[in-house]
């Protein structure tokens, strides 16, 4: 994929879930970080503090005891029309309505407008942004180091070297790292079962919402 310089675009934003809309204005960043409901289970992290870029391999089920605060704000980002994305947001849309998370969309249309669509993610000042599909890995990974302060979960692939502001749920079969870099599995569009997808947003959701970012989770 060659990634062309960004221009100005326009996104249609889709409102799919606003949570307690009345009281959430989306229009400034939060003063203060949410505080997730409920605590990680036994096995979700090692014992000795994962260090940055390590991957993990949590406990199946053991991030079932987190729960976003109601009106979590989330962007879904997504790019690609492949049945794999498509489970992937699936997935995330569905977690969103059981979670009452505030969610709003930003599809990225084509390769010359990701990275201006990575921004106008950023500019809806959310909690979280969630990246789902392939075609985002590269243009990610030249944006995200550059804004610390904004947490992103990308769900179904991974970044080679992510910043701590970077987390990723993925599995075998769903390890792909970006053009020309090698994969921690061979690419298995089988395996993106709305199950494995399902545990991916919960998981890194999860992962996020506690504090342990900039980390790999690899999901059995």
């Amino acid at each position: 994929m060659r990634l062309l310089q960004a221009v100005g675009t326009t996104v249609a934003i889709a409102v799919l879930a606003t949570g307690c809309a009345s009281a959430d204005d989306w229009s400034q960043p939060r003063d203060t970080a949410p505080t997730p409901i409920g605590a990680l289970g036994a096995g979700f992290v090692p014992s000795v503090k994962p260090s940055p870029e390590a991957t993990i391999t949590p406990r199946p089920g053991s991030w079932d005891g987190v729960h976003p605060p109601k009106g979590y704000r989330v962007v879904l980002l997504t790019a690609g029309d492949d049945p794999q994305t498509k489970t992937l947001v699936t997935a995330v849309e569905d977690w969103a309505k059981q979670e009452d998370v505030s969610l709003k969309t930003v599809k990225a249309t084509s390769s010359d407008k990701y990275i201006a669509q990575i921004g106008d993610a950023m500019d809806l000042h959310p909690d979280l942004i969630v990246a789902a599909g392939n075609n985002l890995v590269d243009p990610l990974a030249m944006v995200t180091p550059n804004h610390l302060d904004q947490q992103f979960l990308v769900v179904g692939a991974e970044l080679a070297e992510p910043t701590g502001n970077v987390t990723a749920a993925d599995w075998t079969g769903a390890s792909f790292r970006g053009e020309g870099l090698g994969a921690s599995s061979t690419y298995d569009p089988t395996t993106f079962t709305p199950a494995r997808a399902a545990s991916a947003i919960r998981a890194g959701a999860a992962s996020v919402l506690t504090g342990h970012t900039g980390i790999v989770l690899w999901l059995s």
